[in-house]
């Protein structure tokens, strides 16, 4: 597809972040399963159902704008992905908490570029006057944000502390 207008630039970014959540849900799901802290594999399980809800809101863009959001595979969150199955879930560890922590920082990974594909969608659905579209984003935003603020203070919280023995 050519890329001539702000307008064609978003449709692209849709199917991207649209491939991404599709990736980036299946690895959460399999880090949730082998999260050995309870409240971590809450927060991964409520990290997964917020992509499933990023999704909903991603097809019903696409419907709106008569786009479909198949065929494309984003490269970016592909090799991210492949990076949490390697660090977090094929990796060997010695503790459980050093492997928790290792999970957190994967999906850490994959919540930065939910947040950089979301917040650039927002600012071109905001200049495209797409104000339906820009509202679901912004939700879809700032579900990312807290998805990656909740890792943070479980990491900070005690999941690190308990890493380093």
């Amino acid at each position: 597809m050519r890329i001539d207008t702000l307008e064609d630039l978003y449709i692209e970014q849709l199917k991207d972040i649209y491939s991404a959540n599709i990736q980036a849900l299946d690895v959460t799901k399999a880090m949730a399963k082998a999260a050995t802290d309870q409240d971590l594999a809450s927060a991964l399980n409520a990290g997964a159902d917020g992509i499933v809800d990023g999704i909903s809101s991603l097809k019903g863009m696409a419907q709106r704008h008569d786009e479909s959001l198949e065929g494309e595979t984003c490269k970016g969150m592909e090799g991210l992905a492949n990076e949490a199955r390697t660090h977090a879930l094929e990796q060997e560890f010695g503790e459980e908490a050093t492997k928790d922590a290792m999970i957190i920082t994967q999906y850490q990974r994959l919540t930065h570029y939910a947040i950089a594909g979301y917040g650039c969608l927002a600012a071109f659905a905001d200049r495209l006057e797409l104000d339906d579209d820009l509202a679901l984003l912004k939700t879809c935003l700032d579900a990312s944000y807290d998805g990656d603020r909740t890792m943070t203070k479980l990491a900070t919280g005690g999941i690190n502390e308990q890493a380093l023995s």
